[in-house]
């Protein structure tokens, strides 16, 4: 087994630009077991996230309002705000666990309040609030195929750690180059929830877009529940709007205002919104560009969040006897709001509609290179805090880290009667 002496000296100057983008990233912090020393990541991804907001701030740098910002130290901004730490098998969240199946791993979320009787339903065990145990056990008797076939029927975020090639561009995206589009003033109706997509629009907003956020009654953003400084963050500026899809005149107004959008933002799989009525396919043909963020695709029907989506698609580190670790925090969402952004400041020369069908599992997958089951790259002690070895000298490891909001996060459908108003659309 080579030492990290070994591993540092063979190095290449590849990987070692990727060794220290992570530590500055603030991820490594993140990454390893909480008794153990911090572990640096496989793969580019925070050298992608850095290139991601370099394009981004040169797109939005010709057209208008430029935004400069850097994309790596974004992968680990929610830790700062909510006080993460690593752990291990277990996410920096804690929401997430990674167990042994019978022929594996896999990465397994209870995030949600009806998650653990989904669990349960799973193991096919009566769990009460702790399902883990009996998922646990369940999972020593089955493959990893078993469980991805009833997580996607049950609605669980739950997937073997089953490193893949990174997938061909998907079907469908424009066959004229894209260029920079200006921003300002564009209309972005957002959709999303939790961090991808609105981190997305928050780029967009950051640009000079205008973002209309719309909820559901009763099912606003989980995000709202969680750290206020964060949510703020990510929301600040954004106006809010209310629409009820079980009324006629509701189903009309969300209509009415995909219409008059430039972009749209969706973070659900594509039946959600159908069911209000919404046709992705016929908004594109009327001219707009169309962010879908899924798991896994939008043939997919499976469900994921950032830390099993990233960890099933192979970004995980190992420890000295090859077991799965978590890497930072839910990073597959970061990276595909990143990327997302860098998607919706673009358009073909001639213009039209494009849906953009972004699943996060590939997006980390392109990040990563060949498996690698090898233990993962350890950092030292530097004094009072950690350091690698890049091959080319020791370099910090730096902590996670957060920016200030811009302005105030708007209370759920505050401004609902004033955009449809302006947009002259008849208010519910």
């Amino acid at each position: 087994m080579p030492t990290d002496a070994g591993l540092a000296a063979t190095r290449g100057s590849g990987e070692s630009a990727q060794v220290s983008a992570w530590a500055s990233a603030g991820v490594v912090e993140l990454t390893g077991r909480p008794d153990g020393p911090p572990l640096v990541p496989p793969g580019r991804g925070a050298l992608t996230a850095r290139a991601l907001a370099e394009r981004f701030a040169v797109n939005t740098a010709r057209t208008g309002r430029a935004v400069r910002l850097d994309g790596s130290r974004l992968l680990s901004e929610r830790a700062a705000f909510l006080g993460l730490r690593r752990g291990g098998a277990v996410s920096a969240g804690g929401a997430c666990r990674l167990l042994p199946t019978a022929d594996g791993w896999a990465a397994v979320s209870c995030a949600r309040p009806d998650d653990p009787a989904l669990l349960g339903a799973l193991a096919c065990a009566d769990v009460g609030d702790d399902p883990w145990p009996a998922i646990t056990r369940w999972l020593r008797e089955h493959t990893g195929d078993e469980l991805a076939e009833r997580a996607g029927l049950l609605g669980v975020a739950a997937g073997p750690v089953r490193p893949r090639p990174a997938p061909p561009p998907a079907p469908g995206r424009p066959s004229e180059p894209l260029e920079p589009r200006p921003l300002e003033g564009r209309l972005v109706v957002d959709f999303s929830a939790l961090w991808a997509g609105p981190l997305c629009a928050h780029l967009l907003g950051l640009a000079g877009a205008r973002i209309v956020k719309v909820e559901i009654p009763g099912r606003p953003d989980g995000a709202r529940r969680g750290d206020r400084g964060f949510y703020r963050l990510l929301h600040a500026g954004h106006r809010s709007v209310v629409l009820d899809p079980a009324t006629a005149e509701g189903r009309r107004a969300l209509a009415a205002l995909v219409g008059a959008a430039d972009i749209v933002i969706e973070a659900s799989r594509p039946r959600a919104l159908a069911r209000f009525g919404l046709n992705a396919e016929a908004a594109v043909a009327a001219g707009t560009t169309w962010i879908s963020i899924t798991a896994h695709g939008r043939a997919s029907d499976r469900v994921g969040f950032g830390d099993d989506v990233a960890a099933s698609a192979g970004l995980v580190c190992r420890d000295a006897e090859g077991a799965p670790l978590f890497c930072g925090d839910a990073i597959a969402d970061p990276l595909t709001g990143l990327t997302a952004a860098v998607l919706a400041s673009t358009a073909a020369p001639r213009g039209g509609g494009t849906l953009w069908d972004l699943a996060m599992s590939d997006v980390v997958a392109a990040t990563l290179g060949p498996p690698d089951d090898s233990p993962s790259l350890r950092a030292v002690r530097d004094g009072d805090g950690w350091a690698v070895d890049t091959g080319d000298g020791l370099v910090p490891v730096e902590r996670p880290e957060r920016r200030a909001a811009r302005g105030e996060a708007a209370a759920m459908g505050e401004h609902t009667s004033e955009v449809l108003r302006e947009l002259r659309i008849p208010v519910p």
